[in-house]
């Protein structure tokens, strides 16, 4: 029996040697920094919408929010929160998990939200391995906070600097100032605050938005996670939303 027992006590000390640091690893990312709420616990999807008819697509994997971009749903295939936010900072990490779709039009982006132009006046366009997501705030999908590859980074809220009707300080405030985005696989830390119409986004530290406005943006609306990509037989015809997310902590101004 005392043979037993020597035996069977190594590998319970070597269990939880290995389990201890993996349950204190998954604690500390839904640990929410001072003044932060958590909205995802890492277990379930309490407190969002999941599409109806997604089919499990948006699914939870080690923890962390995980999409193929294959949404069954009609219509709207996003992950929005049940609850609408007004004034708030969110804090959220993403990363791209893979970039299978080589985007054939990806433009060059000045400071200003335009696209330079060549000799001819025709717009430059390259080839980029591209994947496509992004943070909707306030229930619109034009107050989007870009997730993709484009040389310009993530961080730009493109429904707004597309739009030849908004003023040029506009479509120039919403264009990153500087490409923070870390490598393919790696983790990105968003700090996200709207206050009233104003926009600033910090990726990685470094801020990328500043004080931008976006006007007509809804005073409430709930916070999503877009969906992006489709396929035509069975291949990519759009960059897909092959993404991740953990450790999203909002806090109400």
């Amino acid at each position: 029996m005392q043979r037993r027992i020597f035996w069977f006590l190594p590998v319970m000390v070597a269990l939880v040697l290995i389990l201890v640091p993996c349950l204190l690893t998954s604690a500390a990312q839904n640990a929410a920094p001072a003044g932060f709420v958590s909205i995802f616990d890492g277990k379930s999807f309490s407190g969002w919408k999941v599409p109806e008819g997604d089919n499990g697509h948006w699914k939870i994997a080690n923890g962390v929010v995980d999409y193929d971009a294959e949404s069954e749903a009609k219509g709207d295939k996003s992950l929005w929160t049940v609850k609408e936010y007004g004034d708030f900072v969110v804090r959220i990490d993403w990363r791209i998990k893979a970039t299978p779709y080589k985007n054939p039009n990806v433009p060059i982006i000045l400071p200003s939200g335009d696209h330079k132009l060549d000799g001819n006046g025709k717009e430059i366009q390259m080839v980029v391995p591209d994947s496509d997501s992004g943070i909707l705030l306030r229930g619109q999908p034009k107050s989007q906070v870009n997730i993709w590859c484009w040389p310009v980074g993530s961080g730009e809220v493109y429904g707004y600097r597309m739009d030849k009707n908004m003023p040029a300080e506009v479509r120039a405030g919403v264009t990153p100032k500087l490409l923070a985005d870390k490598n393919i696989g790696e983790w990105n830390t968003y700090e996200i605050t709207m206050r009233g119409d104003r926009l600033t986004v910090v990726l990685n530290g470094k801020t990328v938005i500043q004080n931008a406005q976006l006007p007509g943006i809804a005073r409430r609306g709930p916070l999503g996670l877009q969906h992006h990509g489709a396929k035509t037989n069975g291949q990519w015809n759009s960059p897909p939303a092959l993404v991740q997310f953990r450790n999203i902590f909002v806090k109400e101004l």
